[in-house]
């Protein structure tokens, strides 16, 4: 624990604070990830919200929470096709741009600040979709938002997810290749934060970020209640030449598509704690 402003900080509250400021900031410096829709994408928003048609083609008047989605792009793609939207994200900046966006283009959204982890503000089944673009990374453990996610989606419910793979934070966090290759510098089950690092478009290097072991992305959702439908590790096709270079040895992100069982597995009725 450290000494914060107001009194003592935890040091998850003192990573949350510093990812948040990080990603105020790109908003206001207009730098990557805080890129809003493009107003042609609105005419026909679903191939490009959903390419894997995972969503069956019609969001129309359906509760969908874009999970620390914030910055204008789901949202606005998801409120366009019809859904009832309500996005949550950390950043109160990256909020500002969903709002602009809704009110520049006529949607209807709702934007709550909060971390990813805490979904209490949310009652049981309140959701028949949850979307969560690539954020996993930024949270130390994913029991908590399993839990909450299947919680707070009606059974049957789709949860979409994309997280960075792990192989992807093992590796040399450079923009080019050693002599050598890409190097593994990062155990499989590191704990705790990972190391800082230099600039590198696979990494957020000005935060704190997290490595999550396949047995928890895919074992832990399943051990939530879910059922994995599919999965995809989206192809990156365009953008910085280092970046892609990266990408074909170590790909940088999977996507999964996962549905709420009619009911949540059984809690234990005993909790064991050591004495």
């Amino acid at each position: 624990m450290v000494s914060g402003r107001f009194g003592p900080v935890t040091l998850m509250e003192e990573f949350l604070q510093k990812n948040r400021a990080a990603y105020d900031l790109r908003v206001l410096e207009g730098e990557r990830h805080t890129r809003t829709v493009l107003a042609r994408d609105l005419k026909n928003p679903l191939p490009i919200i959903d390419p894997e048609n995972w969503l069956e083609g019609n969001v129309q008047g359906k509760p969908i929470l874009c999970l620390a989605s914030g910055g204008g792009l789901q949202s606005a793609l998801l409120a366009a096709a019809g859904a009832i939207v309500t996005v949550l994200d950390i950043s109160g900046e990256m909020l500002r741009l969903d709002r602009e966006i809704a009110a520049e283009h006529h949607l209807q959204l709702q934007t709550i600040q909060g971390t990813m982890e805490d979904l209490s503000m949310f009652g049981s089944g309140s959701f028949q979709v949850v979307l969560q673009p690539v954020s996993s990374c930024y949270i130390p453990q994913l029991h908590r938002l399993h839990a909450e996610v299947a919680r707070i989606l009606e059974p049957k419910g789709i949860y979409i997810s994309q997280h960075k793979q792990p192989a992807s934070l093992q590796g040399d966090a450079l923009p080019h290749p050693g002599a050598g290759g890409y190097l593994v510098r990062t155990l499989y089950n590191h704990a705790g934060a990972l190391p800082q690092t230099s600039p590198c478009l696979h990494r957020e290097w000005e935060m704190v970020e997290f490595l999550h072991p396949w047995e928890t992305l895919i074992g832990g959702l399943c051990r939530a209640g879910f059922v994995v439908e599919d999965l995809v590790e989206p192809q990156q096709k365009v953008g910085d030449a280092n970046f892609l270079e990266r990408s074909r040895y170590l790909p940088p992100y999977v996507k999964i598509k996962a549905r709420r069982t009619e009911k949540n597995p059984a809690m234990p009725s005993v909790i064991w704690t050591p004495s």
